[in-house]
């Protein structure tokens, strides 16, 4: 498994609107793709809940730290 890892400083109201603005769209974009791939299942809507919380707690600017983690599984998707 891999593991990659990016941490964002937020120490002003650019940085903040910054962090929001990502948040917002990584929403948005995974709102879309479960209408589309996932619709209605479980697993869809409870990382529709995650994101929403992330993108609803970026609405208050704030400083903080934004860290995003990707880790990567070895084994392949089924088709």
């Amino acid at each position: 498994m891999s593991r990659y890892e990016a941490s964002f400083e937020i120490d002003s109201k650019t940085d903040s609107y910054a962090a929001r603005r990502i948040l917002e769209r990584a929403y948005d974009t995974i709102r879309e793709e479960s209408r589309s791939v996932r619709e209605g299942s479980d697993d869809a809507s409870e990382l529709l809940q995650g994101f929403r919380t992330l993108r609803d707690a970026a609405k208050h600017p704030t400083t903080g730290r934004l860290t995003i983690i990707y880790e990567q599984h070895d084994d392949e998707f089924d088709d």
